[in-house]
């Protein structure tokens, strides 16, 4: 299994966007940790829902992007580290995503946050 990864941190891009997406993704959970007191009992989440209830969460509710980004990235970083022998950019692509998912998810949350506050 270590073999594995230390193959995939020989390769600079990769590993660099591998830390920068888990960079992000702490900074979305500090982000929330500071705002989290602020926030109304229900929060609008469910943007693609329509109109009513239905789009509204409770406040824990703004932790589901932030996880759903956390999960990808876990499940990108082990299939980066199997693919990345035989196809090297598989794991660049893989590395590209998550670090865009961890993005778009840092600015859902804040659009969230100051949409509301």
């Amino acid at each position: 299994m270590k073999e594995y990864f230390k193959r995939l941190k020989k390769d600079r891009l990769v590993l660099r966007l591998f830390i920068l997406s888990f960079l992000i993704i702490v900074i979305n959970f500090i982000v929330i940790a500071l705002a989290y007191t602020k926030l109304p009992p229900l929060l609008p989440i469910f943007n693609q829902l329509p109109w009513g209830e239905q789009r509204l969460a409770s406040t824990p509710g703004i932790l589901i992007p932030p996880f759903i980004a956390s999960f990808y990235f876990v499940l990108n970083i082990f299939l980066s580290a199997f693919s990345y022998e035989k196809y090297p950019l598989i794991a660049r692509i893989l590395a590209v995503t998550t670090c865009l998912i961890g993005l778009l998810t840092l600015l859902f949350v804040i659009r969230t946050i100051t949409l509301i506050i």
